[in-house]
């Protein structure tokens, strides 16, 4: 391909990425949502993102740099993964799945912690791992990593205590019914990314790639952390966009009032491998919102074919 060639095939390229953006925003505002995403692709760095640069709430999707700051703590012997823990009721974290939920006493492995805390995104599993890991290793395994915006900055304790305090409400089921109170949403520090868990979709395409190429941590903990991720049982996201039988999708979700995230990567029998996040806030302070969760996988199949459209000439 000559330099006129390799131009005219950059502008096309950059038309389809303008096409699929126009496209992704038109999805975000027809679900009543606002949004930010990023994907790329993990083999090839093209890319395609909509504010993908700008800074979301994690919400859950703190778990996944938590994850990595696990696995890398136990390749390096710092812990032991089969390590024991102890959930005792009354002293472990709110939350509707997993541990959280469960009544009696708990004795599991920080590895099978792990497990719960990625698969179906337990609270109790996510804060008695950050315990043991530390919030200041996760932070700076991320900085390691070349991510240092990638911040976690509370657990979930710590992140439900603060909604009840910063909205003087007794419970998520009253505060839930105050949201349309006029400035409530403002007041409220956990969504706000400057003053709770955050970091860019681009980051977190970022972080998901070096996981997807063991460059995160040591192959066989980079394979441990993809097993989880694909063992997440939340279809109505991003894998709603990709209803095939032969398109693997992986990945973490994330939800805090108004707030619906999630990243993950989109993988094809042909090899291709896709790094996506997307992060949504909705205009109506409803709780079961289908069209928001919709949205994520729609603007995410718009990014991913957008990236597999191979660039004329190549």
């Amino acid at each position: 391909m000559n330099g006129l060639d390799a131009g005219r095939a950059g502008l096309r390229g950059e038309r389809r990425n303008v096409d699929a953006t126009a496209r992704i925003e038109a999805a975000f505002r027809d679900a009543g949502v606002t949004g930010r995403l990023h994907a790329a692709d993990i083999d090839t760095g093209r890319e395609v993102g909509v504010r993908g640069g700008e800074p979301m709430v994690l919400a859950s999707v703190f778990k996944v740099p938590l994850l990595v700051a696990f696995y890398r703590s136990a390749a390096a012997g710092l812990l032991d993964p089969t390590e024991p823990v102890t959930l005792r009721p009354g002293e472990r974290s709110m939350g509707p799945t997993g541990v959280s939920a469960m009544l009696d006493e708990v004795r599991m492995s920080l590895r099978d912690l792990a497990c719960l805390m990625i698969t179906v995104s337990d609270n109790a599993a996510a804060d008695a791992l950050l315990d043991r890991v530390g919030i200041e290793e996760v932070n700076a395994t991320s900085a390691r990593l070349g991510l240092p915006g990638l911040r976690v900055e509370t657990n979930g304790r710590d992140l439900h205590a603060g909604l009840l305090a910063d909205s003087g409400a007794g419970s998520l089921g009253e505060l839930w019914g105050r949201l349309d109170e006029p400035g409530m949403l403002g007041r409220l520090s956990a969504l706000d990314p400057a003053r709770t868990s955050r970091g860019t979709p681009a980051e977190m395409t970022r972080l998901l790639g070096l996981i997807w190429r063991d460059e995160a941590a040591p192959g066989g903990e980079c394979a441990a952390m993809r097993r989880l991720f694909g063992l997440q049982v939340w279809p109505h996201r991003l894998s709603s966009g990709f209803p095939y039988d032969d398109v693997l999708v992986s990945g973490k979700t994330g939800t805090l009032l108004t707030i619906r995230n999630e990243v993950g990567v989109v993988e094809y029998p042909d090899g291709g491998r896709y790094a996506v996040a997307v992060s949504t806030r909705s205009l109506l302070p409803i709780a079961v919102l289908p069209q928001a969760d919709a949205v994520i996988g729609t603007a995410a199949r718009i990014a991913v074919e957008s990236l597999r459209r191979r660039p004329s000439g190549s």
